[in-house]
């Protein structure tokens, strides 16, 4: 039992306890006393609203389901189905149309499309990395991966791929930043007169791309190029083994990469008490302060990693000007569903870690709206708020950070809202979800592997999903996506707000990935997310080639795609004609990902992990993955496909698996032969009982096991 202290009718963890009075609170002109007043007067007044929504959603599946069980032995009738759902309120009427009135927005939410990161904010390495990942070397990223076509051969340096690289670099700049009459494979000289660029004394195709310049004039240190907002810095330097074998002097070729990065305390980490609390939102003071630092060992030598500076320039006009050397950054709260044992309420329930994370976030983020050349250059704060359904919902979102706006001191709407849309209640219902919290709409995006996981346990009783890969293959995949973003253009979030889309999920794929990433800003995107700040490097490429202001203005032109029929569109299997060892084959695939992944959750609290699958390919997997993993399994399970002694069977030999992939962990636990370790415990709860699961959500099962693991 941790220690507590008593707060205004709260019992908080004292670590916690400490952590705002001694850090948070000290320069955010917020006193003690008022904090916990306001604190313990949100968290009492909202937790039976924040209940009763949790109970509308159980009320909601229960008729879903028992409308199935009755038509078991019918086939499906779209029509009758949707107008079920309009009965019991799942769906609801759409109002005219409206835009959103979100003010006061960042740059890189309203207008600058590019990559953008989610990273766990319980690792403050990797959180330095993403928001320092708004400058990447397109030479680094080109040579240390994949996206030449091979990767480079293991020990010292090798000259002739490096020439391929800069040769890749170059033409890149042929095809953004091209020369009247040349090539930038040609060039000897890159110079300024009189605040034009001159390269070998011939001009841009567009001197307009000219963006400034460092050092000399007739010799610069730095040319700063643009192109659909993103910027691109050509670094020379002669000393520089690179610089020195380039007639030019070129040493690097410095990409604006991720103009926006996620720090999440969601599905990337593990936070189930106060100790975990502590750690996220000390990590988030550090970066809203401007103080976070990591030191740590790389290569035999000790390391410092800080958050960089912005980058100063000349403008064509003569003027001094900066760049940002920083990602923007918006914060990942957790959703409406789990509570925390960090804080208990007057009656000893625990209080609901969404709005903890409200509270004490927010109020972390005004240290950095109190001070110059922070994260948001507007005043803003940047909140994504995860797994709402339905407008509703998004409502108690509003509610919660209007209340936290006034108890801190702060203008309403300071707080700008992410609405994640990934659950079926908020794909059919978008337009009202946005016009929820139309005064603090600046990013959708959408999410497959929640989307289908939600999916699945919505049409639990339907009948069986097909295999995954072919869930991926059906009509409502593509409807919801261009939904998200026709509807987004709808309701005014051109130039206002960012449409995202999902995750790369091949770390190691770059080339893969530079031929189908493309895809997003194709489709209308202003960002997409990519689980590295190499891929982030990689990816702006995309936004080069792609103009997406353009796109969108085109779409608005030609209406929706789809509408909320297609979106219903149940992807359950067509045949069922599987072999025998096409289902174990699915099934094992699931169990090995949800192994590999609910092991280092439980045994290492590591909430994100790339997790090698049945072929070696490494794959991100975080909640969502093993959401979607665990429903499909489990809704074989309850249709008959499988017996529990099959998943049994395979959980088991799954497990040595993932072993015997892990042995060259010293930290590692195996899970055979025994399989009675509280991890796999955790993994096979999370198929067995996952039919039960509130939306067939993982974190129930991995925080009551997490925290059985560190009581023991």
């Amino acid at each position: 039992m941790a220690d507590r202290v008593e707060r205004d009718g709260l019992q908080v963890a004292a670590e916690l306890a400490e952590f705002v009075e001694a850090r948070a609170l000290p320069g955010s002109g917020v006193e003690p006393e008022a904090f916990w007043s306001a604190f313990s007067a949100l968290l009492h007044d909202l937790a039976p609203k924040n209940a009763a929504l949790l109970e509308k959603r159980e009320a909601v599946q229960g008729k879903i389901d028992a409308w199935h069980v009755a038509r078991r032995d019918e086939p499906h009738d779209p029509d009758a189905y949707k107008a079920f759902l309009e009965e019991i309120g799942y769906l609801v009427p759409e109002g005219p149309d409206f835009s959103i009135e979100t003010s006061k927005i960042d740059p890189e939410i309203a207008h600058v499309a590019g990559p953008q990161l989610v990273v766990p904010i319980t690792n403050a390495r990797f959180a330095l990395n993403a928001a320092n990942a708004r400058w990447g070397s397109l030479y680094d990223a080109f040579y240390g991966t994949d996206a030449m076509g091979s990767l480079p051969t293991p020990g010292g340096y090798d000259r002739g791929r490096g020439a391929r690289v800069v040769a890749r670099a170059r033409v890149f700049l042929d095809d953004t930043f091209p020369i009247v009459g040349a090539s930038h494979a040609d060039v000897r000289r890159y110079h300024v007169e009189k605040g034009a660029l001159l390269i070998d004394d011939k001009p841009l195709a567009d001197p307009a791309q000219f963006a400034g310049h460092s050092g000399r004039a007739k010799a610069p240190d730095a040319i700063l190029l643009v192109n659909n907002g993103l910027h691109v810095e050509l670094v020379f330097d002669r000393a520089h083994p690179i610089g020195a074998r380039d007639q030019a002097g070129l040493a690097d070729v410095r990409m604006e990469a991720a103009v926006s990065a996620i720090m999440d305390c969601e599905d990337s980490v593990a936070c189930v008490d106060a100790e975990d609390k502590v750690q996220a939102y000390s990590n988030w003071l550090g970066l809203m302060r401007g103080d976070l630092e990591e030191t740590f060992e790389k290569g035999g030598a000790q390391m410092t990693r800080r958050l960089a500076g912005d980058k100063a320039f000349v403008a064509p006009d003569g003027a001094e000007m900066t760049v940002k050397g920083r990602a923007l950054m918006l914060v990942r709260n957790v959703g409406h569903l789990m509570t925390n044992p960090a804080i208990l309420l007057r009656d000893g329930s625990e209080a609901f870690e969404g709005l903890m994370d409200a509270m004490i976030t927010t109020l972390i983020a005004k240290h950095d709206l109190a001070r110059e050349g922070g994260n948001s250059v507007s005043g803003s704060v940047y909140v994504v708020k995860p797994k709402m359904h339905g407008p509703e919902e998004v409502a108690f979102s509003d509610e919660i950070f209007t209340r936290v706006e006034a108890a801190l001191g702060l203008e309403r709407y300071t707080v700008k809202l992410g609405i994640m849309d990934e659950e079926r209640r908020t794909s059919v219902n978008l337009k009202e979800c946005i016009r929820a919290a139309k005064h603090r709409v600046a990013f959708i995006n959408t999410g497959f592997l929640d989307r289908t996981g939600d999916e699945i346990h919505t049409s639990m009783e339907a009948g069986p999903f097909s295999r995954k890969d072919f869930i991926k293959r059906k009509g409502w995949i593509t409807a919801y996506e261009n939904q998200n973003v026709d509807i987004g253009l709808e309701c005014g979030l051109r130039g206002r707000a960012q449409i995202g889309k999902g995750m790369w999920a091949k770390p190691d794929a770059m080339a893969e990935m530079i031929e189908q990433k493309i895809e997003h800003p194709r489709a209308g995107a202003n960002c997409a997310w990519v689980p590295s700040p190499t891929a982030a490097t990689l990816h702006a490429l995309h936004y080069h080639k792609v103009n997406v202001a353009a796109v969108q203005e085109k779409l608005e032109q030609g209406g929706r795609r789809a509408y909320v029929t297609a979106l219903l569109d149940i992807p359950l299997a067509a045949y069922r004609r599987w072999t025998r060892e096409q289902v174990i084959r699915e099934v094992e695939n699931n169990a090995q990902g949800i192994l590999g992944y609910v092991v280092r959750w439980i045994d290492h609290g590591v909430g994100c992990s790339k997790v090698p699958d049945l072929n070696g390919v490494g794959l991100m997997e975080d909640r969502a993955t093993c959401r979607i993993s665990a429903q499909h399994i489990a809704n074989w399970l309850h249709q008959g496909v499988v017996t529990e002694a099959d998943v049994g069977e395979v959980f088991r030999r799954m497990a040595e698996v993932v072993d015997h992939q892990n042995a060259a962990d010293p930290a590692y636990r195996p899970m055979a032969p025994g399989f009675n370790g509280i991890a796999y415990a955790a993994a096979l709860d999370l198929v067995l009982k996952g039919r039960n699961q509130p939306s067939g959500y993982t974190e129930p099962v991995l925080h009551a096991r997490r925290l059985e693991w560190k009581a023991a």
